[in-house]
């Protein structure tokens, strides 16, 4: 007699094996995606070199210093540690593309035709505007808020800044205007899963001003230069996300919805 409970089908049953398939997959990405990093650190290693690379990052900083000043060390290890630390933050920018591309490859299979032809601009573009708004922090914003932080020091005080700290502020500011500068991505998406319309993003534009005049306020430092430079490119790159909302989403609508589109 054969019992109920045993006889019940798995509904697992046959899922084990895809799912182990899809973690390889992710593992041989990931594994890529180091690789790419890995060589472009040790292309960085023998040229410029992790103490160049330190140099040319701290050029805005000492280029704001008084003269005969320089950046310290307080650290046994930091001479040595900060380049590297450097090397493989720039290393990894340089491998972006790559390590992007690893994610899109991923995902692509679970992504309808009509999406996969416009996933890979959409990388692209992330990409380059990451680059832009480091790029933008680094040869603007930086001049600008060393001379602010160095019109305020008291003459009887040397400024001699410690490398590890320049290294966090850096990494930190590189981040927020790099994220920054990803509005219009985050617009198209926001769009694009459904959760905003393009006329509301239209009729939200006041408080999205608001936020980010509160939001750059908070990342730059205490210099209303940087603060409305930031503000202004934010801004600008929302209205630029409004109108590729619009193209991305009619590149990437189904064809029943195309059809019914037309058919209305």
């Amino acid at each position: 007699m054969s019992d109920p409970q045993t006889d019940k089908p798995d509904e697992l049953a046959g899922t084990e094996q895809p799912f182990v398939q899809h973690l390889v997959e992710l593992r041989d990405r990931m594994i890529k995606a180091v690789i790419a990093i890995g060589v472009a650190a040790a292309v960085l290693a023998l040229f410029p070199g992790p103490g160049a690379l330190y140099d040319l990052m701290a050029a805005p900083l000492v280029a704001s210093l008084p003269k005969g000043a320089t950046l310290i060390a307080t650290n046994v290890i930091s001479p040595f540690v900060v380049p590297i630390k450097i090397m493989f933050m720039a290393a990894f920018m340089i491998a972006l593309p790559v390590v992007l591309y690893q994610v899109w490859a991923f995902i692509a299979p679970g992504l309808y035709s009509h999406e996969k032809k416009l996933v890979m601009p959409l990388v692209v573009s992330s990409t380059l505007l990451f680059f832009a708004g480091v790029a933008f922090c680094y040869y603007f914003v930086f001049g600008q808020v060393f001379k602010f932080i160095q019109s305020f020091a008291p003459k009887s005080i040397t400024a001699a800044p410690d490398i590890e700290e320049y290294l966090n502020f850096v990494l930190g500011m590189f981040l927020a205007f790099g994220l920054a500068f990803e509005v219009p991505i985050a617009v198209i998406l926001l769009v694009r899963m459904g959760i905003l319309t393009v006329a509301q993003l239209r009729q939200y534009r006041g408080y999205f001003w608001v936020i980010a005049a509160v939001a750059t306020a908070l990342v730059t430092p205490p210099d209303a230069g940087s603060m409305i430079m930031l503000l202004a490119v934010v801004g600008g790159l929302y209205e630029v996300g409004i109108w590729a909302a619009l193209l991305f989403v009619k590149q990437t609508k189904t064809p029943e919805a195309e059809s019914e589109t037309s058919n209305s």
